[in-house]
């Protein structure tokens, strides 16, 4: 793999968007709304803990350092592509990633999730956040050099870029930390209104700049992870934070690329999700692919919903599950095939390998 420093000596390629290495790709097509000669398939978290070779990189570093150090944050990311032949990359990097470029006291505890030194839940904590100022390039470097450097290896195979939606970022700042319920945030999002959108606000400008950051060093597509939006009922989604993800959303509007909006215990919410901006909506394990593509009315992109629990079954119980995805999906006008949610730790990388072996062999 060529280095950074490499890089910026030798001229640099167009977009892979715009001079044509990933326009036609299968995973772009069927973001189109087209039907590529098969199904295209990546899997959610395909870089990280399942991988042998993963551990081998990461190990004594941490996460937050590892998606922050250009050589290896691009290195964890094309390992997939390498071993299993999947259809697209996505960046490697975490939701919280944003929240410490933009000076958050906030770390990955190993075995806990995103911890901040301290929680985000006064009108004071949120000033002190938006007097912070935006994004700047110079914070998002290390970001966009990690692209690059990607981009560069991929060729003709499409980067994805990652954020978290504002919702899930707001949610962990008024937490702390992990939580099941997110009673704070959502009794924040009640109790003192201002507040909460003047939060979600910020995070949807540091989440766009985020994007925004990764689309112009190179990637071909955007997935928002909305990871606790299910935690939400429909009203308080449309009134409290669809508005904040439109805004998110708005960061690359002009940049041509297709956006997946993914959130987990979603079903109620598919078409808010589309609405505020995104071409293709991701869905998780709970719904059959037709039963969303009749919510979404039929018009709408899907991504998904293999199990991630059926990872590890049986390979018949396994190959009989992916075909009924592949099958179900075909009444979207594109499908791009994925997991219901992230890959287990556990998972054996070949199993991940022959999925993609056998949704490359249906045709589509």
């Amino acid at each position: 793999m060529g280095t950074w420093a490499q890089l910026r000596r030798d001229p640099a390629p167009g977009p892979p968007l715009t001079d044509g290495r990933t326009a036609h790709s299968a995973v772009v097509r069927a973001f189109s709304a087209d039907r590529p000669d098969h199904p295209p398939v990546w899997f959610m978290r395909q870089a990280g803990r399942s991988l042998p070779e993963y551990r081998a990189v990461r190990e004594g570093v941490g996460m937050l350092e590892s998606c922050l150090q250009p050589d290896l944050a691009s290195e964890i990311t094309l390992q997939p592509v390498r071993r299993h032949g999947v259809d697209a990359a996505i960046f490697f990097s975490d939701i919280v990633v944003p929240l410490r470029l933009a000076g958050v006291d906030v770390d990955i505890a190993p075995g806990v999730g995103p911890v901040l030194g301290s929680a985000v839940r006064t009108a004071d904590d949120v000033a002190r956040l938006v007097d912070a100022g935006p994004l700047t390039p110079e914070a998002l470097a290390p970001v966009s050099e990690g692209v690059r450097l990607t981009v560069a290896e991929l060729d003709r195979t499409p980067l994805l870029g990652f954020a978290g939606a504002p919702f899930t970022l707001a949610a962990y700042l008024v937490e702390g930390r992990p939580s099941r319920d997110h009673l704070a945030a959502r009794t924040l999002m009640h109790a003192d209104p201002d507040t909460w959108r003047a939060l979600t606000e910020w995070a949807a400008d540091v989440t766009g700049a985020f994007l925004r950051a990764q689309v112009l060093a190179g990637a071909s597509a955007v997935q928002l992870f909305d990871s606790w939006a299910g935690s939400l009922s429909r009203a308080d989604y449309e009134a409290h934070c669809a508005p904040s993800s439109a805004r998110a959303l708005s960061h690359v509007a002009d940049l041509g690329v297709k956006v997946v909006h993914f959130g987990t215990g979603t079903e109620h919410l598919l078409t808010a999700m589309r609405d505020v901006g995104a071409d293709v909506v991701g869905v998780d394990y709970r719904t059959p692919l037709d039963e969303a593509n009749r919510l979404l009315g039929g018009r709408t992109p899907i991504q998904g919903n293999i199990d991630p629990a059926l990872l590890g079954a049986p390979w018949p119980v396994l190959e009989a599950h992916v075909r009924d995805v592949v099958r179900r999906g075909a009444s979207a006008p594109g499908h791009v095939v994925n997991l219901g949610h992230g890959v287990p730790p556990t998972t054996d990388p070949d199993v991940l390998t022959r999925v993609v072996e056998l949704v490359h062999g249906l045709g589509a």
